[in-house]
């Protein structure tokens, strides 16, 4: 399983937020703005693409710590920069620097760590701890 993967890896995306991406309508507030957990998916779905085609075949990275700060609100409409850097490398440990913007603004920024792990293992573990 390659888990070398060079550090500097970086992706950025642009995102509009829509009504079904607001802490009203997921449920983490009573507000029409992004919700948290959402800004959360959008940087994780940043650092899987920063190593999107440096991971083997047969492999997969998942999530295994998160450290968000969502500092400011993006309204309905808002359209978002999303980044992640791969700055650390350690073994099969990738630990990432996120962030996101709504214009020049700075609206979350945090670290993701993703651990590099043989996805068919990964399932079958996750498989015998569901039916055990």
């Amino acid at each position: 399983m390659k888990s070398e993967v060079e550090s500097s890896q970086a992706t950025t995306f642009r995102y509009t937020v829509a009504e079904a991406d607001t802490a009203a309508a997921l449920g983490s507030g009573e507000v029409p703005v992004l919700a948290t957990p959402r800004a959360l998916a959008l940087a994780e779905q940043a650092t899987v693409a920063a190593v999107a085609g440096e991971i083997e075949a047969g492999a997969t990275t998942v999530g295994t710590r998160v450290e968000l700060e969502h500092l400011a609100p993006s309204m309905v409409g808002a359209e978002l920069e999303i980044a992640a850097v791969l700055e650390r490398v350690a073994g099969r440990r990738l630990e990432f620097a996120v962030r996101a913007r709504d214009g020049g603004r700075l609206v979350a920024r945090g670290m993701v760590t993703r651990v590099v792990v043989d996805t068919a293992a990964f399932l079958r573990d996750a498989g015998a701890s569901a039916a055990g």
